[in-house]
């Protein structure tokens, strides 16, 4: 049986000598895992479909609950992700990340579409907001969503606050007096509540990077995986 799906590379991985395994996140039946032959040797046909970051149509051969690329065409290959390391990891750490929040054969159109539009955002722009952004979503889509508005206590306004907690388990902000959670920065907060759409005060690249520290240890937190790409994206901006 062939399917037709559209879908973007999160992983590949070399199998034999001249093979790759594919995790492919599909708008139409979720994350699927699929071999392609051939595609290590000079001159493969389909050697553009098993780089990372790959967008296309893709024609899968399905026995046995196991999937084989056949066919593929079109889409977009992200080819500036790859020419910057910075870009590169920034777009590593969002292929684990929705990776993590997909599962086989569970079809998820938004995650799909949010991970193609991240990575259009970081191709474009700013990788590292582009990359809150997308994480910022993709909890959201899947259900672990946090606060960014007033205090989850008292109500108290936090816009201009310097020094605020943050609750991991309930994902809520509070005044510095009203919780009980890690002290986080104005910064941080000013950050996570402009890439949830709603800016407040100035963006700065120390906040930006707070923010990630924020987002994996909550990530972690909430689906005990850990963001490798996203560890290594952080200590090269650190290393700027």
């Amino acid at each position: 049986m062939e399917i037709k799906v559209n879908a973007l590379v999160l992983r590949a991985a070399d199998y034999g000598e001249n093979d790759k395994i594919l995790t492919l996140l599909t708008a139409e039946r979720g994350k699927l895992t699929a071999g392609i032959k051939g595609v290590r040797k000079s001159g493969a046909k389909l050697k553009f479909a098993a780089q990372p970051f790959c967008l296309a149509e893709y024609v899968l051969s399905g026995r046995g609950g196991r999937y084989t690329v056949v066919q593929a065409g079109g889409g977009e290959s992200f080819y500036d992700l790859r020419c910057d390391i910075g870009k590169f990891y920034a777009a590593v750490a969002l292929c684990e990340a929705a990776s993590a929040l997909s599962f086989e054969e569970d079809a998820s159109p938004e995650m799909f579409v949010a991970c193609v539009e991240g990575l259009r955002d970081m191709c474009a722009d700013d990788e590292c907001f582009a990359l809150i952004k997308f994480l910022v979503r993709a909890l959201r889509l899947s259900g672990y969503g946090f606060s960014a508005g007033a205090c989850d206590v008292c109500g108290r306004d936090l816009a201009g606050e310097s020094r605020l907690r943050f609750d991991m388990q309930s994902g809520s902000f509070t005044c510095r007096d009203c919780g009980a959670g890690a002290g986080v920065s104005g910064s941080t907060y000013a950050v996570l509540r402009a890439a949830g759409g709603r800016p407040c005060g100035d963006i700065t690249e120390d906040g930006k990077v707070r923010a990630l520290r924020l987002l994996r240890e909550y990530f972690a937190l909430k689906t005990e995986a850990r963001l490798n790409g996203l560890s290594e994206y952080i200590r090269l901006l650190r290393a700027e």
